[in-house]
């Protein structure tokens, strides 16, 4: 029988690829999640019955036990950007990886991986990293050969980076950034995903800082991503205070609104711009994996043409104006 992996967050942007590789490598997988109704598009990454979603609430001690059972490998890839509800950044990425390593290791669970990310910081300014990191250090005194994967920030079809400001450029005439000299090593989903399953199978552990080939400031970014979209668009640095100023009044509206109105940035979000998101020069990667990491431009292309003034036409019409009247 094959071995069996949990991965708590399995049916998310970055657990999809990492629940679609573990199957594809003949692993049964169970995909936990707190809407598995929402999660039935998993289960043909394997044949019948090899990959199953299944209810689970990770700040619960018994909701997270009923998954464990019979798991060879744990996989942890819930986080959030921002907090909603219950889902705080303390309850979701401290407490909540906690818990998912202690109740694996007292089921006997000989390996897991944890997915955290560049920055984490028990020092930080922003709670997102401070709380990423006391996730590693939960994660770590219950199940000391861990590995943990430390992402940039995360490209690919289903990102909520590169897609949401594509979808401002076709409306806005500026792009308003805040932290637009601030650095970034995009990392495309799977190849974070290639990581997870080396470290899973392997039983490898410690912590990988994971970027691209690409280092590029935010301004950089969205100049690239304007080039792919075909759009040109002013983009507008936005000081630091102007930002905070806008994190606060949005954030009343948003609260006000029961959600309804959604925030475009949060104070915790510009507190985590202000600082470089790119790997340590002395940190592991994925050149200790084996792994050789995919550029922006051989991706972006695949799934932001949507965005683009032709959309799939664009190609066509470039070529069209290169016809000559005979």
């Amino acid at each position: 029988m094959s071995n069996l992996v949990t991965i708590f967050g399995g049916s998310g942007f970055v657990g999809r690829y990492i629940t679609r590789r573990m199957a594809k490598a003949g692993w049964r997988v169970r995909v936990a999640v707190r809407n598995p109704e929402e999660a039935i598009f998993v289960k043909p990454y394997g044949v019948v019955g090899q990959v199953e979603p299944i209810f689970c609430n990770i700040r619960d001690d018994d909701s997270v036990a009923s998954v464990m059972g019979g798991a060879d490998v744990v996989i942890n890839c819930v986080g959030v950007l921002d907090e909603v509800g219950k889902n705080t950044f303390n309850a979701v990425q401290a407490e909540g990886a906690t818990r998912i390593a202690r109740v694996a290791a007292s089921h006997g669970v000989s390996h897991m991986v944890h997915i955290s990310a560049i920055g984490a910081d028990a020092d930080a300014e922003s709670e997102y990293a401070q709380t990423k990191a006391e996730g590693e250090a939960g994660v770590l005194a219950h199940m000391p050969n861990a590995m943990i994967l430390r992402p940039s920030i995360i490209f690919g079809q289903e990102d909520q980076f590169f897609n949401r400001f594509a979808g401002m450029s076709r409306f806005a005439p500026v792009l308003p950034v805040a932290g637009a000299n601030t650095r970034f090593q995009p990392v495309y989903v799977d190849d974070v995903a290639a990581a997870a399953e080396i470290g899973a199978a392997g039983n490898i552990g410690g912590v990988f800082e994971l970027g691209g080939p690409d280092v590029d400031t935010f301004r950089g970014l969205m100049n690239r991503m304007l080039d792919v979209v075909q759009r040109r668009r002013l983009v507008m640095n936005m000081p630091f205070w102007v930002a905070r100023i806008v994190a606060s009044v949005s954030g009343v509206a948003q609260f006000l609104s029961l959600g309804i109105v959604k925030a475009p940035i949060t104070k915790d979000q510009v507190k985590s711009l202000a600082v470089d998101n790119v790997v340590a020069d002395d940190a592991k990667g994925f050149a200790d994996l084996g792994i050789q990491p995919t550029a922006m431009a051989a991706v972006l292309p695949d799934y932001l043409w949507r965005f683009r003034p032709s959309g799939q036409y664009a190609a066509i019409k470039d070529s069209a104006k290169n016809l000559r009247d005979t």
